[in-house]
């Protein structure tokens, strides 16, 4: 993607399952654990550079003493530099003869991070600002083990506001009105409850004290807690965590709309939200590594057991998100990897038509940096139709008798796919810079152009993986392509043009600033249908305003009007460079949604491009996000 959206986080577990003892004598060191979180950390720093927070639970500790550890941050490379800072923390406590190295116990009396479970969070703010208050893992304490809730996710809720008001009807208090701190406490209620009614049971049936803590320990049933504290959720979400008895999850929504893997074995249960590091880290088989169900939790009893059961009904169809595998997970699993060439393979056709076919004066390249596999995609799709159509041009000529070595020469050696290497992106934005021109101007300079490739008769043809506001297209990838003076600049995007706003994880919720959406609307004022905006406000209104569930998108009538290739059409005219000395022709190409589906058969959560929200709160949030354009209002719709 040319420009930088902030979306959906990243999460990580490592639960040990044996003595802590085993790890030191097996790979050297008690620590081992850790290690791991932070390198499945690493590995998923795609999926959040806003902060991070890393947390720890000590089984069996001595009564009185602390179990339960938390370090985060939210500076510049946060997540190296808590395990920078908690990894000298045990250097110095070896020096000072705090600890020592051969002997275990002495280690984990003294060192936080001494544990035998471990989870960790990386956070791409979408709401809350960039403040440590808002980072996870989140932690619920009290004297309790069993009443301990550490929490963290990647989720958004399109239903806060209700959530929240749920908390106070249970007459609670709730000063942070985020989807964060409604789930905190919605499960935190819940896990009091299942507490309180066990005490109350064991305490009734005429149990000892000490007999009713490690019943409790033993017995409480954090599946129960969830079915209940979930009933009202609306959203996408996976999240970890852990209570202080040692006890750990993992859930998923319903629908499965945000991603979620594991595997187990006899020494470790590990989770994350992307497979691929779970694999490298871990040195696993694709096969080895599992997805949550959605609507399921798995649960890792302290003993060892593992439990996975449903905890909500699962929705009417698996809509796991698509953007996920357009852009976000890395590329280096099999599957992503596989279905992103897909996609740079189904734009094949349009751009060869664009181009007129003549692939002999056309450079193909690249927006770095994620568009590069469909790129490889798109080129040898490119290479699979040529070789095709020369092989039936030899077939014709040999069945004509005019086949000849000069005819054969120029078959095989003429319009050939030119695949080059031309942008180069030189940074990357960080969205701490606030002001609205030091971005735009950062933006003109991310990226730089290799220089003497391309010739004033050439086509340059450079696969995109989406282009949502087109920002960075308008401000300086065409400036700056249009530099090197080709006859034609084809932008293919892999992904289908982007409609709607996102409200399941990702900061895409403005619906003015979507540049489909834009074309839109100049289309409609262009074309005398301007009482359409205003149509649609009024409807979009009374939908809110309906005390019934409204599962309309009234949104759609905005681009109802128009075909796909007009809406693009009139896109190519808005990035259009001005004033750069060049006339040469821009056009804009999208991927189709039945080309979309078509690569990700298995990923089916498309509303970005179709507008069809698989839960009750999205078509809330598209219409809500209308109004607030209509009525020019900034932020977000939920």
């Amino acid at each position: 993607m040319s420009e930088l959206i902030k979306h959906e986080c990243g999460v990580a577990q490592v639960r040990l399952k044996k003595p802590l003892e085993y790890f030191a004598e097996k790979y050297g060191t008690p620590l081992y654990g850790y290690y791991k979180l932070f390198l499945l950390m690493e590995k998923q720093r795609n999926r959040g550079q806003d902060g991070a927070g890393v947390a720890a639970i000590k089984f069996d500790m001595p009564a009185g003493e602390p179990y339960m550890f938390r370090e985060r941050s939210v500076k510049t490379n946060a997540l190296d530099k808590i395990f920078k800072n908690t990894i000298k923390q045990y250097q110095k406590l070896q020096r000072n003869g705090d600890i020592l190295a051969d002997y275990v116990p002495s280690i984990k009396a003294k060192y936080d991070f001494c544990a035998e479970y471990y989870m960790g969070h990386l956070r791409y703010g979408t709401s809350g600002g960039y403040s440590l208050s808002v980072c996870h893992p989140f932690f619920r304490r009290s004297s309790w083990p069993t009443k301990n809730l550490m929490l963290a996710g990647n989720f958004n809720m399109t239903n806060t506001k209700e959530l929240n008001e749920g908390l106070i009807a249970m007459g609670q208090h709730p000063i942070f009105a985020t989807d964060t701190q409604a789930l905190l406490e919605k499960v935190g209620f819940h896990l009091d409850e299942a507490h309180d009614n066990l005490y109350r049971y064991l305490r009734d049936e005429g149990h000892e004290a000490d007999e009713i803590s490690e019943r409790i320990l033993k017995e409480i049933d954090l599946v129960k807690v969830f079915r209940k504290a979930a009933e009202s959720w609306d959203g996408g979400y996976t999240l970890i965590g852990a209570i202080g008895n040692g006890d750990n999850f993992i859930l998923r929504d319903p629908r499965g709309i945000r991603p979620a893997f594991y595997f187990e074995d006899d020494e470790v249960f590990a989770a994350a939200s992307e497979r691929a590091p779970l694999m490298t880290i871990f040195n696993k088989k694709i096969e080895d590594i599992h997805e949550v169900p959605p609507g399921h939790i798995i649960v890792v009893k302290k003993s060892g057991e593992t439990i996975c059961e449903q905890f909500t009904a699962p929705g009417a169809e698996r809509v796991q998100c698509s953007f996920e595998r357009i852009y976000f997970s890395r590329g280096n699993d099999a599957d992503i990897y596989r279905e992103r060439k897909a996609l740079g393979a189904q734009l094949s056709k349009q751009v060869f038509a664009e181009i007129d076919h003549d692939l002999e004066n056309s450079v193909i390249s690249f927006i770095p940096n994620t568009s590069e596999v469909g790129y490889f995609g798109f080129l040898e799709q490119l290479r699979l139709e040529r070789r095709s159509s020369v092989k039936q041009a030899i077939l014709d000529a040999q069945e004509k008798g005019e086949l000849t070595d000069e005819l054969l020469e120029d078959l095989v050696m003429r319009n050939w796919p030119r695949g080059e290497k031309i942008a180069h992106k030189d940074q990357k934005l960080r969205t701490f810079i606030s002001s609205e021109d030091s971005r735009n101007e950062m933006a003109t300079h991310v990226y730089d152009v290799t220089y003497g490739i391309v010739e004033p008769k050439d086509n340059l043809v450079c696969i995109d993986d989406s282009i949502v506001r087109g920002t960075t297209l308008r401000k300086s990838i065409l400036k700056i392509l249009s530099s090197l003076n080709p006859k034609k600049i084809v932008i293919a995007s892999t992904a289908p043009q982007i409609r709607y706003p996102d409200c399941y994880g990702i900061d895409m919720s403005e619906l003015g600033k979507f540049i489909a959406f834009e074309a839109a609307t100049t289309l409609l004022k262009e074309c005398g249908k301007s009482d359409t905006l205003a149509s649609v406000y009024r409807k979009c209104m009374d939908c809110l305003g309906s005390e019934e569930s409204c599962q309309i998108n009234y949104v759609k009538e905005v681009y109802a009007p128009f075909t796909d290739e007009q809406i693009s059409q009139k896109i190519s005219e808005i990035v259009y460079p001005k004033n750069m000395g060049w006339d040469g022709e821009v056009t804009v190409i999208y991927q189709t949604v039945e080309g979309l589906r078509k690569a990700l058969p298995d990923h089916r959560g498309d509303w970005y491009f179709t507008g069809d929200y698989p839960t009750p709160g999205g078509y809330r949030v598209v219409n809500q996000a209308f109004v607030n354009y209509y009525e020019k209002s900034t932020g977000r719709s939920y």
